[in-house]
């Protein structure tokens, strides 16, 4: 039998006895033993009756065995659909109920309000110290689990991304889909067996699942495992890394600490950013302290990597590169049609990395991806005649904050139904830590609010990150002559806010 993503990423490394993750305290686990506990998992899961094809929502905090899961479903043929830590259960709930899943993975904390909330879904725990329990089930079953059979064009993951209206979509993700993409890349950063990648991406975004992990096990390089960004311990482990990935808040982070400099950087290999633009200042400033050129790349939820700066040769700051070997670029105009180059259009691509279109969103899917291949992205770019690409805004008005998706219908239609709000926009502001941060500007015509209940309202039913970092409140709202908010004029407005923040 054979199992693409199985055979590819994991197989090989049954008997290896090199560390593959390499904790903060020290420990570590080796391919071999993570390979093992894939196998100890994936009876688990079979022991809670999911069959190949079913969907398994994971809301779990990061760890060795949380990633053990993500193989574990690949090993057993259960798609995989990871979730922000940070959602709330009135997000959870759409998450599971859109995706049909009969089963949730939480940390114990959540499990009495997500079972409250979803009767009918079966919610069991899994904890980074293996006291959940799955992770008990787990400890006492065989590790030889036989991967089924699974082939490139096999579902292997769902992640949900959103638009500017409507829900959530959920996008499929094939066994082709992500190993086309992880080979790609491995071979453009030259990954290898000697590499140790400092990660301290979330597990549950492309970035720090489907790039970072898929390169290493593909690479046979090791991963220093940090539960979440942390300053201190990035500079502490960072000795014992070759390359980080990371998003540009990482980075203005670490520059401003004086003990990131050229001495603890000079035996590093490869600084990797993207999931939000990073601004110039922030590259010049790094290149003068350490001496490295970040190199940039750009990507989505549905596509994984689509361009890099290249390893050899020119790193242009301000752009993300070229486009990927496989991956077919064109930027166009509102009919599908090429534009010249150096001319601004809407970004589409095409190739083995493009998902499957979007769970049971036939009209969407259609709308989004051609007949042909082709995936509109959404995002305004320019490419110029040697191929370089430079992103210069989105169509959707999607916020990228810290490199978390944001999608400003979502944050209004809370703030709409508060109590004094006439209406609201919620618009994304140049941030120098985070990238970009959502403002929220309220009309309350010659009326009043209680800014404290809303901003409370927010927290209650919104992950942190999606809550504005600032609120404006006006008499109305600027509108053209045909009635359209006039988002672009706030965002004009308020493009200092944070300035020296």
């Amino acid at each position: 039998m054979t199992n693409t993503l199985y055979d590819a990423l994991f197989a090989p490394h049954a008997a290896n006895e090199n560390d593959f993750l390499k904790l903060p305290d020290g420990s570590s686990i080796t391919f071999a033993e993570f390979v093992a506990m894939s196998g100890q998992y994936a009876h688990a899961l079979r022991q809670l009756d999911l069959q190949i094809g079913d969907r398994l929502v994971v809301q779990t905090a990061k760890s060795a065995r949380a990633l053990a899961i993500y193989a574990a479903c690949i090993r057993a043929g259960i798609i995989y659909l990871p979730l922000n830590t940070a959602y709330t259960t009135r997000e959870v709930e759409y998450f599971v109920e859109n995706s049909g899943a009969r089963v949730m993975l939480c940390d114990v904390a959540r499990m009495d309000a997500l079972q409250t909330a979803l009767p009918s879904t079966h919610c069991v725990t899994q904890n980074p110290d293996g006291t959940g329990t799955l992770d008990r089930a787990a400890d006492t079953l065989a590790s030889d689990f036989v991967a089924v059979d699974r082939s490139p064009d096999d579902l292997a993951a769902f992640l949900y991304t959103s638009g500017t209206t409507g829900r959530s979509k959920g996008a499929m993700l094939s066994h082709k889909n992500l190993l086309s993409n992880a080979r790609v890349l491995a071979h453009a950063w030259r990954f290898g067996p000697t590499d140790s990648l400092l990660h301290a991406l979330p597990i549950f975004h492309t970035h720090g699942l489907f790039v970072a992990t898929n390169i290493c096990l593909l690479a046979g390089a090791s991963m220093i495992l940090l539960h979440c960004f942390d300053r201190d311990e990035m500079i502490r482990l960072m000795p014992r890394a070759t390359s980080v990935m990371g998003v540009p808040t990482f980075y203005t982070r670490l520059l401003d600490d004086p003990r990131f400099d050229a001495t603890l950087t000079g035996h590093m290999r490869l600084f990797i950013s993207g999931s939000a633009p990073m601004l110039a200042d922030t590259h010049k400033k790094f290149t003068t302290r350490t001496g490295h050129k970040i190199l940039e790349r750009y990507g989505m939820t549905e596509t994984n990597m689509n361009t890099s700066n290249p390893y050899e040769g020119d790193r242009r700051p301000g752009t993300v590169g070229l486009p990927l070997p496989g991956v077919e670029l064109k930027v166009c105009d509102a009919d599908g049609q090429e534009v010249p180059r150096g001319t601004v259009g809407t970004i589409e691509v095409r190739g083995d990395n493009v998902f499957q279109g979007y769970w049971n969103m036939p009209e969407k899917t259609a709308a989004e991806l051609r007949s042909d291949g082709f995936f509109i992205t959404g995002d305004l770019g320019i490419q110029q005649e040697d191929g370089y690409v430079t992103i210069v805004g989105r169509g959707k008005d999607l916020i990228i904050s810290g490199g978390f998706n944001i999608y400003p219908k979502e944050v209004e239609e809370i703030l709409d139904a508060q109590p004094g709000v006439i209406e609201s926009a919620v618009i994304a502001v140049p941030h120098p830590d985070f990238g970009e941060s959502p403002v929220a500007v309220l009309a309350i015509g010659a009326g009043a609010v209680d800014l404290p209940a809303i901003k409370a309202a927010l927290a209650q039913q919104l992950a942190a990150f999606k809550c504005p970092k600032h609120y404006e409140l006006r008499p109305e709202l600027p509108r053209n002559t045909m009635g359209k908010v006039q988002k672009a004029q706030l965002r004009a407005e308020f493009s200092e806010l944070f300035q020296g923040a």
